[in-house]
């Protein structure tokens, strides 16, 4: 690819990665992978010769398109390019860089900006999910500065709120793909859940830690790493996602009693490398396993009262709230969190 391909790097939420139109990308995916891999510079651990910034959640990829689906304006398909070995995988969602996605259709026309604010309607390809980004639009372009402060990342930026629409079981099949709040496994109590995310969660005290160390820490026990491993690998045909050992689903998120008022606080393991914050929809999965009364998640939960409640999970770098809106027999309706996204480049990106 002498020639370049035009890309738009974005940071959006928690995370950065490269934004494409699919049109410009090679139409065959083995192709298209292989220029991915190139242009992030993997597979290398420090992603030196590629665009990739050594994390997983610095090494992502969205495809967007124009949407032929009725009252829809944009498919999305998220691409996580691996660090340290060549794949490229569609087999999860991305609510991070979705916060990136209303702003890119509207910087590449693909949606109509609006006086004011505009909303996105967005298909995600991976889960066959709806959300709904609104999207500051002064003077009919996408604005990136603004007061909204999330944890994780520095400063502030325009506000990205987001609504997901049917989320449970996207991936999975079910919201409790076993049927079951508890299953047993490895004789730790987990809940196999997917609300947007295929997540386990469980105790952190039942795997021998307090839930308050580092990533860094977490990351260093390699007993608790193997331990971890162990039953992601046994919950993936669980879960209906078949042999999990080279997929980057389902997230590993112990839980424990929250520190700072918040819910509850989370280590989410992704699935190899403990996360410094707490992915979208694995916030969204974490807090639906707090509403379920058998849980591990549950029993260590404090949650407000009323049918629309507000739960902050506490992650390692601070907090992110989940908007849960119940029906009448607590039945989860809908979820919403806030996000933002700040354009970083716009021009050619380049491969081998």
């Amino acid at each position: 690819m002498a020639e370049g391909i035009r890309c738009m790097w974005i940071r959006g939420g928690t995370s950065k990665g490269g934004y494409f139109l699919a049109e410009d990308l090679p139409t065959d995916a083995e192709a298209r992978d292989a220029f991915l891999l190139s242009a992030m510079g993997s597979p290398d651990a420090r992603q030196i010769d590629g665009m990739g910034g050594a994390n997983p959640l610095t090494s992502k990829v969205a495809v967007v398109r124009r949407s032929a689906r009725p009252g829809i304006d944009v498919d999305y398909l998220f691409l996580q390019v691996f660090v340290d070995r060549p794949i490229v995988t569609d087999r999860q969602n991305c609510g991070n860089i979705l916060a990136g996605v209303g702003p890119f259709a509207i910087e590449r026309g693909l949606v109509e900006a609006a006086e004011g604010t505009t909303e996105v309607r967005i298909f995600m390809e991976n889960t066959g999910q709806t959300a709904i980004a609104t999207i500051r639009t002064p003077g009919g372009r996408a604005a990136y500065e603004g007061e909204a402060r999330i944890d994780g990342v520095p400063g502030t930026a325009a506000p990205v709120p987001i609504v997901f629409k049917d989320t449970a079981g996207s991936t999975c099949g079910a919201l409790l793909p076993t049927g079951n709040a508890v299953d047993e496994i490895e004789g730790v109590r987990s809940t196999l859940i997917d609300n947007g995310m295929p997540c386990v969660a469980l105790a952190a005290a039942d795997m021998g830690v307090a839930g308050t160390e580092s990533p860094a820490e977490l990351e260093a026990d390699e007993a608790l790493r193997g331990k971890l491993e162990a039953i992601r690998l046994k919950a993936g045909p669980l879960m209906n996602l078949g042999d999990v050992s080279d997929k980057t689903v389902p997230k590993m998120t112990m839980v424990s009693k929250a520190l700072k008022g918040g819910a509850v606080s989370t280590r989410t393991f992704i699935p190899h490398r403990c996360h410094d914050a707490i992915g979208v929809l694995g916030a969204v999965s974490v807090a639906t396993a707090c509403l379920l009364p058998e849980g591990p998640a549950a029993a260590l939960a404090m949650l407000p009262d009323g049918q629309e409640k507000s739960l902050s999970i506490e992650h390692p770098t601070g907090e992110m709230t989940v908007v849960a809106t119940l029906d009448a027999d607590g039945n989860l309706l809908k979820a919403g969190i806030l996000r933002t996204a700040r354009k970083l480049f716009d021009g050619m990106i380049f491969g081998r």
